[in-house]
């Protein structure tokens, strides 16, 4: 138990070729797939860059005092 025989690795050819080869519905759901995986990775990566640029400005936070008015 534990090698990988001949047939593990024919099986597993075959799977791979059904799953991202050929010309069927399969590998256009996995292009697919890809391709909304690279458009998810983009997006995350434009927004950490879209913080990073706000980041840099500094706000100023101070109380602004009211003079009372007696």
């Amino acid at each position: 138990m534990g090698a990988i025989g001949p047939w593990q690795i024919v099986i597993i050819l075959v799977l791979a070729l059904l799953l991202f080869g050929g010309g069927g519905k399969i590998s256009s759901i996995m292009g697919d797939f890809a391709k909304g995986i690279r458009s998810f990775r983009k997006g995350l990566q434009e927004e950490d860059k879209a913080l990073d640029d706000n980041g840099d400005k500094a706000v100023d936070v101070t109380p602004v005092e009211e003079k009372d008015k007696a």
